[in-house]
């Protein structure tokens, strides 16, 4: 698909003194390319050096009742620092941002990382709330979450399902979203919309999702969970050589018992083949108008992302306020704050300074 503008290669080389020593670290070199509607990059905030895996754990873990849900969450930076709130996608979990929340907290950010419903600690309140994946009931989530945690405005940011929650985020309640990040641009979408058939080649990568739309996906999803999360790592990101014990921290976050029933939802209500709750009829409504977002924004990509996901070209224009696109190169792929924490925690911060 052609672009608008061809992208421009931006090398990034920042400096920081580390503690009492003063010792200067260079930030490895980064690849970034602009789109349509791309502004000069801002780069006064210095991140010490970080290598994808160099962090296992975060600093706090908490529990917090937000509307239907007990949210578990990861905390780091000071909690009187600017609040960031990290979203992550499926069949992930927070430790995609393991090494990127000390950075953002380095630079004196608060930094939030829940796990989504269905994953981890996070657990339903009443057995009777329908274990329901839908696109909006994600993103009245998060707004729940942040009134439980008194937080009246964010920067949003994500990938995959974490991605979309923040695109919903910032287009429903552009009041509470400061700016955004998000991996793969606009993916806000519609159960009209997907009922439109696509390219044969284009089906192909919705593999699962029509495995999931079977009886027999769903048991097989329930019992070869964790099989089925690393084949759709190893294909989402061809490129990255994660080792067993970093997919094993977050394959305890699948053991959920919501996990499954969550999952299967989300696909199965896209293709329209299961209901939502119509509590959320007019906020599907709203999404179904594919709104504009005019918050800051900055979309990312990963040069080896083997997931589904949409060309810059074809989302530029769906962001109204001051945009950027950067293309992060070097094999990264569908996880990028993962695989790439340097590169997505200074989105972060320069999306912040829009």
């Amino acid at each position: 698909m052609d672009t608008t503008t061809k992208p421009e290669q931006i090398d990034y080389l920042r400096r920081r003194l580390f503690g009492a020593a003063a010792m200067t670290i260079a930030v490895a070199q980064l690849g970034m390319s602009g789109t349509a509607n791309a502004q000069s990059t801002k780069t006064s905030s210095k991140l010490l050096t970080t290598m994808p895996g160099t962090h296992t754990s975060f600093r706090a873990l908490k529990q917090i009742e937000a509307g239907v849900l007990n949210v578990g969450y990861a905390e780091d930076g000071p909690d009187n620092g600017p609040a960031v709130i990290l979203l992550h996608g499926w069949p992930y979990d927070i430790h995609s941002y393991v090494d990127v929340a000390p950075l953002l907290a380095s630079a004196g950010y608060r930094v939030i990382i829940p796990y989504l419903r269905g994953y981890g600690t996070t657990r339903f309140l009443s057995s009777e709330t329908p274990r329901n994946g839908q696109q909006a009931a994600l993103g009245a989530d998060i707004i729940a979450f942040m009134d439980a945690l008194k937080i009246e405005k964010a920067t949003v940011a994500g990938y995959d399902w974490g991605a979309r929650t923040a695109n919903i985020v910032a287009a429903l309640w552009p009041e509470r979203c400061k700016a955004m990040v998000s991996v793969s641009g606009y993916l806000i979408g519609s159960q009209e919309l997907n009922r439109a058939p696509l390219p044969p080649k284009a089906e192909l990568q919705w593999w699962y999702q029509y495995y999931f739309a079977t009886e027999r996906g769903r048991a097989g999803y329930e019992k070869y969970t964790h099989d089925f999360v690393r084949l759709i790592w190893e294909l989402a990101s061809p490129k990255w050589a994660f080792d067993d014990a970093t997919f094993d921290r977050s394959a305890a976050a699948f053991d959920n018992p919501d996990h499954v029933a969550v999952s299967i939802h989300n696909y199965r209500w896209r293709l329209g083949l299961a209901q939502g709750e119509p509590k959320y009829d007019d906020l599907e409504g709203k999404l179904a108008e594919l709104p504009a977002i005019g918050v800051p924004t900055i979309t990312m990509e990963g040069d080896a992302n083997g997931a589904p996901h949409p060309d810059p070209a074809a989302y530029a224009r769906k962001f109204s306020g001051r945009y950027e696109h950067r293309l992060i190169t070097g094999g990264i792929g569908h996880n990028l704050p993962q695989e790439a924490p340097q590169a997505f925690a200074q989105a972060v911060i320069d999306v912040d300074r829009f």
